[in-house]
């Protein structure tokens, strides 16, 4: 069987996974037409290093392939240990150095991820919407979510290929009568609060992420 991970329609996706480096994530999937990598909240892969550029480098799906290209770097992007010189089309197993602050291993579409790395792949957030149950790092939350704390993490659960914004959770948490006086500050307490939930049972993962100027995502979940 293999264990790639999946795209919406049930298509292996190609992946990326964190060797070495600082990142709020270990591994990415690679679902969009274009992932741009950098040390900027607004990339796709965020490399937590001022080694890395805001926006360092891109890998945009082609017809020929996953297409690895340098956005003029202030440190260079290397490709197996070389320094990447003009776009050319990963290979799995491919080593992708970010400056020299990460190393990504890029999985193609269909491959099977590397044994080495079978830890990390597995998800580590899971609900059941219709039965309103949570789990994390495979023990079910108990006592439950408070209604506010489950209407965010649904709201992000649905939505965790992408960045919600405030306004999304406040439409989905508060009712219509109390949404238009719902505070900055009563937003990120409620995301923190929930943030300290997740922690109590896995304090290792970070899954409720603040994108500062955007809003909010949810990492580590299933799919």
């Amino acid at each position: 069987m293999s264990n790639s991970p999946k795209g919406t329609l049930g298509q292996d996706v190609a992946m990326l996974i964190l060797r070495d480096g600082a990142s709020p994530r270990r591994q990415w999937t690679l679902r969009g037409s274009v992932i741009v990598i950098g040390r900027s909240d607004d990339c796709h892969v965020v490399v937590d290093d001022r080694q890395a550029s805001r926006h360092h480098a891109r890998i945009t799906q082609t017809a020929d392939g996953y297409v690895l290209e340098d956005l003029s770097s202030k440190n260079g992007t290397f490709l197996n240990g070389q320094p990447l010189t003009a776009p050319t089309v990963l290979k799995d197993g491919d080593e992708v150095g970010i400056a020299f602050a990460a190393k990504l291993a890029f999985v193609d579409a269909g491959a099977t991820a590397p044994l080495l790395f079978q830890e990390e792949l597995g998800p580590l957030l899971r609900m059941d919407t219709e039965a309103k149950r949570v789990w994390v790092a495979g023990k079910e939350l108990d006592p439950p979510l408070s209604l506010a704390q489950y209407r965010l993490l649904e709201l992000l659960y649905r939505h965790r290929s992408r960045v919600v914004s405030r306004e999304e959770v406040v439409l989905a948490v508060w009712a219509e009568d109390e949404a238009e006086g719902v505070s900055e500050q009563a937003i990120d307490a409620l995301a923190r609060r929930l943030r300290e939930r997740l922690t109590e049972v896995d304090p290792n993962h970070q899954y409720v992420v603040t994108v500062r100027g955007h809003g909010f995502r949810l990492e580590y979940a299933a799919d």
